[in-house]
Formats: structure tokens, sequence, C-alpha cells
């Protein structure tokens, strides 16, 4: 599955379940969305780091390449989160007006 695709599935959870004292990562797990944890974890890494979400405690071995997350996994959704979120959904709607007033012309 494509990265963005991903990490709009994430956010999108994220946001459906803001303020739930019962939100489980489980729902976002790497095994919920069927991919590597390697490639989840430098995911919710990027993520963190381009400021989508927040809650998450990285660090990093001398003898390691990259970041790994430190448990507990906290994670809560962003205003900049949100705001892609929100500015992805008015691009697919554009996209598909645009594809319908193709088809129509």
């Amino acid at each position: 599955m494509d990265n963005f695709k991903l990490i709009y599935r994430i956010l999108k959870e994220l946001e459906k379940n803001m303020g739930n004292e019962d939100f489980s990562i489980q729902s976002i797990s790497a095994e919920a969305l069927k991919i590597s944890f390697s490639r989840w974890e430098q995911l919710l890494i990027l993520m963190q780091d381009e400021g989508y979400i927040k809650g998450i405690v990285t660090a990093k071995a001398l003898d390691e390449k990259y970041r790994h997350i430190a448990r507990p996994i906290q994670i809560e959704i962003t205003i900049k989160g949100l705001e892609y979120l929100s500015n992805n959904s008015m691009m697919a709607k554009a996209k598909e007006a645009l594809r319908m007033a193709g088809e129509i012309i």
C-alpha cells in the first residue's frame, strides 16, 4: 500500500478516536495495516517529525541505523494532522468533481 494512504488511514483513525480513553494502538498496528513492523515504525516516526502526530518517544543505540519507538506508544493527532486530513479530503472531492465533469463534457 502507498505510504500516503497508510498515513491517511492512521490519521483518520486517530481523528475518529480523539479523546477516546479506550483507544487501542492495535487498530493502527502494523498487523492491522498489513505492513512490516519496521515500515510502520518508521512511518510513525516520520509523521511525528513532520508534526502530524505526537506522543511517541524514539531512541537510537549507537549500533543501530534507524531510530526506534519506545513503549508505551500513546499517539495523538495534532492540528497539523487534522489539516492534512482536511486538505486531502478536499483534494479528493475536487479530483472526483473534475473527473465527473470530464465525463459529462
